[in-house]
């Protein structure tokens, strides 16, 4: 039986996806595939590791280096940057690349002005929401869900930073607000994709969402003092989760409802149990059912996004 022959036998039963058969067959005859993704992946890694190392440079060398200068190298990185990406008409290979950098250089030199001068006298919220609003404006102009993906913690920190200003807050308050983004975020990608604005931004948008919506129950969950609201709406927002991934067939969101859900479960049904072997045997048995779960989702409901 010949190697071709089982690959065809594995994807009539249903070991493997059509999109696996047409990999793996493609990778026995010797035919080239792409690592496009992988690459893309490991080169807005790069750009973040540089401009991280960049940051440590400004704080750690800026009493030596001096204000000017330190302002004036990221104005000009953050200027090119902009002037290179405004310049061009198509994009090129580096463009979004670029365009990433003096997003993320901006960052760099907001935080170095508040810090050096408090221009704003501590109102991050403010930095925070500017920041936010230009990140929008350049994800929309240029089509990049990474910048996308920035402008929306911004905002996070945004509103996050404004409640930090309420009187006699407390975590409730976090943890409402959080909600309250969650629901804002999703609602805003459902209605730019309806409108037929970017619509392929719709999973960035319902992505972060869902795990700001799930972190903020989980913390309800968490509390040990009238948490059946939350383990309710934990149980509703992981069946709407299932639900959404099955109809769509991402496996990402079936992930979220059996992960958040093993974790808000497995805190309640461990409250009371102190056995410290009886704990490390049933993480292991629900540990190990979990990961296949994981692996037999992926192979059964991925798919290319």
């Amino acid at each position: 039986m010949t190697l071709f022959t089982r690959l065809d036998q594995w994807k009539e039963r249903g070991t493997i996806s059509p999109e696996q058969h047409t990999l793996l067959t493609g990778l026995s005859r010797g035919e080239p595939f792409s690592l496009f993704l992988e690459l893309n992946l490991l080169l807005y890694a790069g750009v973040l590791l540089f401009v991280g190392g960049l940051g440590w440079t400004v704080s750690t060398w800026s009493q030596q280096l001096g204000d000017v200068l330190v302002l004036a190298v990221l104005s000009v990185l953050f200027g090119t940057s902009l002037w290179y990406c405004f310049s061009r008409a198509t994009a090129s290979l580096i463009f979004d690349y670029v365009l990433y950098f003096g997003c993320l250089i901006w960052t760099v030199e907001l935080a170095y002005i508040e810090n050096r001068f408090q221009m704003l006298s501590g109102q991050w919220d403010l930095y925070l929401l500017a920041t936010a609003g230009l990140y929008f404006f350049l994800a929309y102009r240029f089509d990049n869900r990474f910048v996308l993906t920035l402008a929306l913690t911004s905002l996070a920190g945004y509103f996050g930073l404004s409640i930090a200003h309420w009187g006699g807050r407390q975590d409730t308050d976090y943890r409402n607000y959080a909600v309250l983004y969650g629901l804002m975020v999703g609602g805003a990608g459902t209605l730019l994709e309806r409108r037929g604005l970017k619509p392929h931004f719709f999973d960035t948008y319902l992505n972060i969402a869902a795990n700001v919506l799930f972190w903020a129950i989980l913390a309800g969950v968490f509390e040990r003092q009238d948490n059946s609201f939350w383990l309710l709406c934990l149980i509703a927002l992981c069946a709407a989760s299932l639900a959404w991934g099955l109809k769509r067939r991402q496996a990402l969101f079936i992930a979220y409802a059996a992960v958040y859900g093993y974790i808000g479960i497995n805190s309640i049904l461990l409250h009371n149990l102190h056995d410290f072997m009886a704990i490390v045997a049933y993480f292991l048995v629900t540990g190990v059912a979990m990961l296949v779960l994981l692996v037999w989702i992926s192979r059964r409901f991925g798919r290319e996004q």
